[in-house]
């Protein structure tokens, strides 16, 4: 074997390491490197120097973490610890057949439901909440962003198809990828998410019932490439409808949490949705309170009351016969509502690092109770 050619066989191999941030997988392995070329030049000392042009074909044409990509190629090029090389990407995008080639591989890898076979490591925790209004998709949203900013592979459905909210806190203005019939979740703020309204619009009422609905999930589920989260959060709508039966029978391997506020008309109404789990086999973690009381001049003021969460808590656990333990009480914070309306989890400072207050605090408490094993 040559240089050049050793050179190139090194590269490939280097390259194996860079992982497609949607795909989750080798750029290698996906056939992205269509050809290594390394051409010595003009040694300037003992070092040897080459030219090195890697030609790369991107899933689809105008990808917009090409850019990412690339970066890292040019990082494994120019790392190379035994000569001087100088990368040189040249860019395209798969052919027709190709693509189709790579994704009917993806698809019968999983085939059906990712998050059913057996040994998947993903938790799954359903948001729900009894009524709206008590901030259950600023929970899901903050809890999904904390997941993430303590390097949790995190993934979010919103699956509260009529009052999708999850784009607005996370500050999603796109679309998924279409890749050939299979769609790539929106990365934001480290956590990869779908929603209804990154199809319909923000303004655009979505009038579905039954099987309909109950297909929106099995679409979210099985037609988006997750890879392998290590968690993956559901936004559930109000109530104990449609949506939720179908998520306990979907997944029946998730777990609820419930969101309450204190006063009693909140926490009446949040029993009767934790109680959906004696319909479905599905395994109620714990109540998180929400506005549970408002910091002022050092006085914490119980504006609705008080003991909301510890009622659901204890209701839940008498009735279900095991332990529905209280796992956080979250003040009324202006931030919650003020950041999270600006696209940013409130939960994260603005280099998306997890904050270093109670706040913080209590959500990473939170995020590392809800996956310690029960």
């Amino acid at each position: 074997m040559t240089d050049a050619r050793h050179i190139e066989a090194q590269i490939y191999e280097r390259l194996s390491k860079v992982i497609d941030p949607e795909l989750g997988r080798s750029i290698t392995d996906l056939g992205m490197i269509a050809a290594i070329n390394a051409v010595g030049v003009t040694s300037q000392g003992d070092v040897p120097s080459y030219d090195v042009t890697v030609h790369v074909e991107l899933t689809v044409e105008g990808c917009p973490l090409s850019q990412t990509i690339t970066n890292q190629i040019n990082g494994a090029i120019v790392s190379y610890p035994d000569a001087k090389l100088t990368p040189h990407i040249e860019v395209s995008s798969m052919s027709h057949d190709k693509l189709a080639d790579l994704v009917a591989g993806l698809k019968a890898e999983r085939k059906q439901n990712p998050f059913n076979r057996p040994g998947v490591k993903t938790r799954i925790f359903a948001i729900a909440s009894g009524k709206g209004g008590v901030g259950k998709s600023s929970v899901s949203a903050n809890l999904a962003a904390t997941f993430a900013a303590l390097g949790y592979d995190t993934a979010a459905i919103d699956a509260d198809i009529y009052g999708f909210s999850l784009p607005k806190l996370f500050g999603v203005h796109t679309q998924p990828t279409n890749l050939n019939g299979m769609l790539m979740p929106v990365t934001a703020w480290g956590v990869k998410l779908i929603s209804i309204g990154m199809f319909a619009g923000a303004d655009r009422a979505i009038l579905w019932r039954g099987p309909r609905l109950q297909r929106s999930l099995e679409q979210f589920l099985s037609d988006v490439w997750w890879g392998d989260p290590d968690v993956l959060l559901l936004d559930l709508a109000p109530g104990t409808g449609d949506m939720a039966i179908s998520v306990a029978q979907a997944l029946p391997n998730a777990e609820l949490v419930v969101v309450t506020t204190p006063q009693p008309s909140a926490s009446d109404v949040a029993v009767r949705s934790g109680l959906v789990a004696l319909q479905v086999p599905m395994k109620v973690r714990g109540v998180v309170e929400n506005m549970s009381w408002y910091e002022h001049k050092g006085e914490r003021l119980e504006i609705f009351g008080a003991g909301g969460g510890r009622r659901v808590s204890d209701q839940l656990t008498e009735t279900l016969g095991y332990d529905v333990p209280l796992l956080a009480q979250l003040p009324l914070d202006p931030d919650l509502r003020e950041v999270g309306e600006s696209g940013r989890p409130a939960v994260l400072n603005e280099d998306g690092a997890l904050r270093s207050d109670a706040l913080g605090r209590t959500f990473r408490e939170l995020a590392e109770g809800l996956l310690r094993s029960e």
